[in-house]
């Protein structure tokens, strides 16, 4: 007969470990704080040890609680994955992606009816945002992000990388003023849109313009936006010069919507997917997985 502690209390614990914090443990689980508190009390009772130094704060995880977190956190997720598969039984399969605006209009819808087309048992929904969604909160099932690449505690699969040059309307180049030097960007309006979370190293125009040397052209003149589509949107229409990621405006330069100015670039960033280890749809996600990539390759 195996000897087990409370399955409640063992819950409790691994939300209080990932989060460094029982209120945040007691939000998740929709109960109060005392109650997560009554229950690690309860559960070191039980085991003998103290799992968290409560003093002095932060609350940090004793040796004991880090020796049991990761095999508490493996055996919760397991036992999550299974109960996911047994619900699935004779529900629909469906996968729901969070991803970027910019990237979900610019790159990945224009390319999912392939998808479709493959896997038409695959219902695919998209969830956009701006910020990095918790996946351990299990609203959505993978998540492209757009970093580094460096994901600790799930599964990364790296897809592409992208860098940002000068685009414009061909139209520009027929209006008269010359776009044949960078030092001609000071005739005409630029384009911005806001980057947010990348600090003073985001590729934006002060950027570029330093790179190219140009320290007489205000690097903030031109129109602003809060998202990157909106500003591939007014380059296309021709209202100004964008600076925009290679990935995003392929399709654009395919099409001779747009061109690109100028071979200096500045480097971007990594798109990757992420998703829980050992997830319930980790075959759908696979499957996802690889036609972004067969996808993403197509790039080079």
């Amino acid at each position: 007969m195996r000897e087990l502690c409370s399955l409640n209390a063992l819950q409790v614990f691994e939300a209080v470990a990932r989060h460094l914090s029982f209120q945040k443990a007691a939000d998740e689980l929709d109960v109060t704080s005392t109650a997560v508190s009554h229950q690690i009390k309860l559960l070191e009772k039980e085991l003998g040890v103290l799992l968290f130094r409560r003093r002095p704060r932060p609350l940090a995880l004793t040796t004991a609680g880090e020796r049991l977190f990761p095999s508490v956190q493996e055996s919760l997720d397991m036992l999550a994955a299974a109960i996911a598969r047994l619900k699935q039984t004779n529900t629909p399969t469906d996968l729901t992606v969070s991803v970027l605006n910019v990237f979900a209009a610019k790159w990945l819808v224009p390319r999912l009816p392939d998808f479709q087309q493959r896997y038409p048992d695959i219902d695919v929904r998209l969830q956009t945002s701006h910020t990095a969604v918790d996946l351990q909160a299990r609203t959505v099932d993978m998540a492209i992000r757009y970093g580094q690449g460096d994901y600790p505690g799930l599964q990364v699969h790296r897809l592409m990388t992208d860098e940002f040059t000068p685009v414009c309307s061909p139209r520009l180049l027929s209006d008269g003023q010359s776009l044949s030097t960078p030092a001609d960007l000071a005739h005409h309006s630029l384009i911005h849109f806001e980057w947010l979370n990348y600090g003073s190293e985001a590729p934006s125009w002060e950027n570029w313009l330093t790179l190219a040397g140009l320290n007489d052209i205000d690097p903030n003149k031109g129109l602003k936006f809060d998202d990157e589509s909106l500003a591939i949107q007014a380059a296309i229409a021709g209202q100004g010069i964008a600076l925009c990621s290679s990935i995003h405006v392929y399709d654009d330069f395919a099409m001779g919507f747009l061109i690109k100015l100028f071979e200096m670039a500045l480097p971007g960033l990594t798109y990757s997917v992420v998703h829980l280890k050992m997830h319930p749809k980790e075959d759908l996600i696979l499957k996802f997985v690889a036609w972004l990539t067969e996808q993403a390759q197509t790039l080079n």
